[in-house]
């Protein structure tokens, strides 16, 4: 409002808002572009929690859609299954031959990695046992 005030005539005022709003537009186009990047080239880390992965992609595809960008939820169910770590490759294919990936949701991917995880972990710490259990003999 105070470049508004400091503008005398309707012309001045339209220019200010003009050179305002291009400067935005130019910066949220950058943004964009940024975060688009981050988003083709983000992949699960070695280590990372199925959680911790989901939190930091929707972030990203939050903040691209404040940038005026539209990423429907099935281009973020896919960009997740093809960017998991290598322990989930039999997963994400058992997730991919038995759903409609066109309709399944994001939370329902989240909790059917889950429970996989869960497994693995689970399977992790039974071996642990076994091993330890074997070296005391």
């Amino acid at each position: 409002m105070d470049t508004i005030l400091n503008d005398e005539t309707s012309e001045d005022i339209w220019d200010s808002m003009k050179q305002k709003f291009q400067g935005s537009t130019r910066v949220k186009r950058a943004q964009l572009q940024a975060l688009r990047r981050e988003f083709e080239m983000l992949q699960m880390k070695e280590g990372e929690t199925v959680n911790s992965y989901f939190a930091h992609t929707l972030k990203i595809a939050k903040s691209m859609k404040a940038c005026g960008e539209n990423i429907g939820e099935n281009s973020i169910t896919a960009k997740i299954l093809r960017s998991m770590i290598s322990k989930f490759n039999c997963v994400v294919c058992s997730i991919e031959e038995s759903n409609n990936l066109e309709i399944m949701t994001i939370d329902e991917l989240q909790s059917s990695l889950l429970v996989h995880e869960q497994r693995m972990n689970g399977q992790e710490e039974e071996e642990n046992v076994l091993q330890v259990t074997n070296e005391d003999k």
